[in-house]
């Protein structure tokens, strides 16, 4: 029994929408190109890449930065307190890529700013700054250490670990 160019996209079509979220004209446009595509193979030729145009944005820059969230002007979702990820997963683009296809601002973050300033006010409650401060500078005292005793040519003894040998009274 065959089944139909129809049934076929039907099927393919309904798989893939049940896995993603998908608007009416993307699931239009999915149906006519993965039926082309089967068209294309069922007559015995390639199915050639139809060449599309830089997508307009789902939405203007005004609406996708609100202070609470982010919404992607690619797809149009919402909800995302940093884009990046989302770029990276959904659309195979680094942030560079985003903010040039969409004449984003570099001063423009692709963080909501509630989110940041949220984190930001985190790290000054639990004093990172000068965590990271004292960290550096012991990484620095490591490493001046490490090049004057390549310098020198001896080696610097790590005291972690040794025991001095214990001594018997008889």
């Amino acid at each position: 029994m065959t089944t139909s160019l129809v049934e076929l996209t039907a099927n393919i079509v309904s798989s893939h929408a049940s896995g993603s979220q998908m608007s009416r004209d993307e699931l239009l446009q999915e149906i006519n190109t993965v039926y082309a595509a089967l068209k294309q193979l069922e007559v015995g030729t390639a199915p050639t890449e139809v060449e599309t145009a830089p997508a307009a944005p789902a939405m203007s820059i005004k609406k996708a930065f609100q202070n609470d969230q982010i919404s992607c002007m690619i797809c149009g979702k919402t909800g995302f307190k940093t884009l990046t990820r989302h770029l990276k997963q959904a659309h195979n683009l680094k942030p560079g890529q985003y903010r040039k296809q969409f004449n984003i601002p570099s001063s423009q973050s692709l963080t909501a700013k509630n989110y940041s300033e949220a984190r930001r006010k985190a790290a000054n409650e639990n004093n990172l700054a000068a965590n990271l401060e004292k960290a550096r500078a012991v990484r620095a005292a490591k490493n001046t250490a490490s090049t004057k005793s390549q310098k020198t040519g001896k080696a610097v003894k790590s005291r972690k670990g040794t025991a001095k040998p214990k001594t018997t009274q008889a």
